[in-house]
């Protein structure tokens, strides 16, 4: 990796999700002694890398946010911006704000704490080198294909899937122009490694160690907090 110095990175933490089945607002649920979204802004700042951090959420929220936001310590830019109607609308409302000499920018879903700084680095250190990359899971479970009514129809092989997680890191100029053109295209994409396969580049996926799962339930709550964020 280069000196720090010559890196400038900005992060956006995707936070404007509707929270359906979680049944209230899980960005700021509590996880141990703090929020979930608390847990993934400490983890992003302790990366000194991370000259600025965009956190994109529902409108309705933003002045709960803001109140969090001002009793954090740090020297990290953060700024709060309103999502969009879709996850993509709501990255592209992030891009717009990002430093505009920024190296690289990190996206990362808002409801995944437990990620580790150290896994944050280990993806950047491969952006580096790919122009793209993420953070993801070889898949373990058995795989079954089954119809609309739930009834087993076959069996999908692990050979070659992972779960994708995030954050996934990438050159400023290669997902600006992907966004570009799927903004263009009306084309709908569930994360930015979508985006950017689109766009024609390659992604080096980044095995992290540390499970780093997105809270979806309300049971997802009881995990144990992060311990490397204290």
């Amino acid at each position: 990796m280069k000196q720090e110095a010559d890196i400038n990175v900005s992060a956006i933490l995707v936070a404007g999700g509707s929270s359906i089945r979680m049944g209230f607002d899980k960005t700021f649920a509590k996880l141990g002694e703090r929020s979930v979204i608390e847990h993934s802004i400490q983890a992003f700042l302790k990366c000194s890398l991370i000259k600025n951090l965009i956190i994109v959420i529902n409108e309705n929220t933003a002045p709960q946010l803001r109140d969090l936001v001002n009793k954090i310590k740090t020297n990290t830019e953060i700024k709060i911006v309103s999502g969009g109607t879709t996850r993509k609308n709501s990255v592209a409302n992030g891009l717009n704000e990002i430093n505009q000499n920024c190296d690289f920018v990190a996206i990362h879903d808002g409801a995944r704490p437990w990620i580790n700084p150290l896994q944050i680095i280990k993806v950047l250190e491969q952006a580096e080198k790919f122009g793209a990359a993420a953070s993801g899971r070889p898949v373990t479970d058995t795989i079954k294909k089954c119809d609309n009514n739930a009834i087993v129809t076959g069996s999908i092989s692990r050979e070659g899937l992972w779960a994708m997680e995030t954050p996934q890191i990438f050159s400023r100029d290669i997902i600006t122009k992907a966004y570009s053109e799927i903004l263009k295209e009306g084309i709908d994409v569930t994360d930015e490694v979508s985006a950017v396969m689109h766009y024609g580049k390659p992604i080096k996926i980044v095995h992290n160690e540390w499970a780093n799962p997105k809270v979806t339930f309300p049971e997802d709550l009881k995990i144990r907090p992060p311990s490397y964020d204290d």
